[in-house]
């Protein structure tokens, strides 16, 4: 089964540097790193309004905490909003998402 993330980012290089770590690990089979998005958020009690990069991130469902949990490692945030979900439809990408979780023999 395919799993996907949703993780912002404070800027485009720290999208593309926890990316290319997670594909090398081969936690992840893609990364889409978006334009630029408004926040209005309330964190620790106060109001705040920040510019981040989306980044929309495919991989496995039995890779999913593994890639949440380095995710988190990576991001330059202390507390990253990092969001992961199983995705029960898919096309050919369910297929190729699906060989992330297995190695070559299984």
């Amino acid at each position: 089964m395919t799993a996907l993330i949703y993780c912002p980012f404070p800027d485009e290089e720290g999208a593309r540097e926890a990316g290319r770590v997670l594909l090398d690990e081969e936690l992840i089979g893609c990364i889409n790193i978006g334009p630029a998005i408004q926040s209005l958020f309330s964190w620790a009690g106060e109001r705040g309004e920040e510019k981040e990069i989306p980044a929309l991130i495919k991989t496995d469902a039995i890779l999913l905490d593994r890639a949440i949990a380095r995710l988190e490692d990576l991001h330059p945030y202390d507390s990253p909003a990092i969001l992961g979900w199983p995705c029960v439809g898919g096309s050919a990408t369910t297929d190729w998402l699906r060989q992330l979780g297995s190695g070559p023999d299984e």
